[in-house]
């Protein structure tokens, strides 16, 4: 699971996103899928980047308020630390799996999802030797209620 944040102009969003995958190696392309439904689709159409936060199992706490709330309720980045990354997007804290993407282009499909295509531009430190930590999967959050529809 992931978590995709975007800023455009004075406003920010982000949100839990299951539907992401690296689509090119040469050169290097990300396509994460946002939900059309999300307050965070919006902003994300306006912004020039967007990141993306891979979480380990032991965030689930940010799954939940990412993917059960709602920023037309709340400010979501009031609850957590995070620093402005490439095009102003935030980048969260407790998250050391990161990438900010320059969006290079839209896929609108036949569904509820619409995929941004990401040209990786800045990222975390990589990874340490050895196995890494487990990755929080769909199957850890499927009894979290969405903030919107899916």
């Amino acid at each position: 699971m992931y978590v995709v944040t975007a800023s455009a102009g004075d406003q920010q969003a982000g949100c839990l996103v299951g539907f992401a995958s690296q689509c090119s190696i040469d050169p290097p392309r990300f396509m994460v899928w946002i939900s059309t439904a999300n307050r965070t689709y919006g902003i994300a159409r306006r912004a020039s980047h967007l990141a993306v936060h891979v979480l380990r199992r032991e965030q689930r706490r940010t799954a939940e308020l990412f993917g059960g709330e709602t920023g037309d309720d709340l400010d979501k980045f009031d609850r957590v630390d995070w620093w402005a990354g490439e095009g102003a997007t935030p980048v969260l804290a407790d998250c050391p799996a990161w990438f900010v993407g320059r969006v290079r282009g839209l896929v609108e499909g036949d569904g509820d999802h619409v995929g941004f295509m990401l040209e990786p531009v800045r990222h975390g430190p990589p990874p340490g030797d050895g196995e890494g930590p487990a990755l929080l999967r769909f199957s850890d959050i499927a009894d979290i209620s969405p903030g919107h529809p899916a």
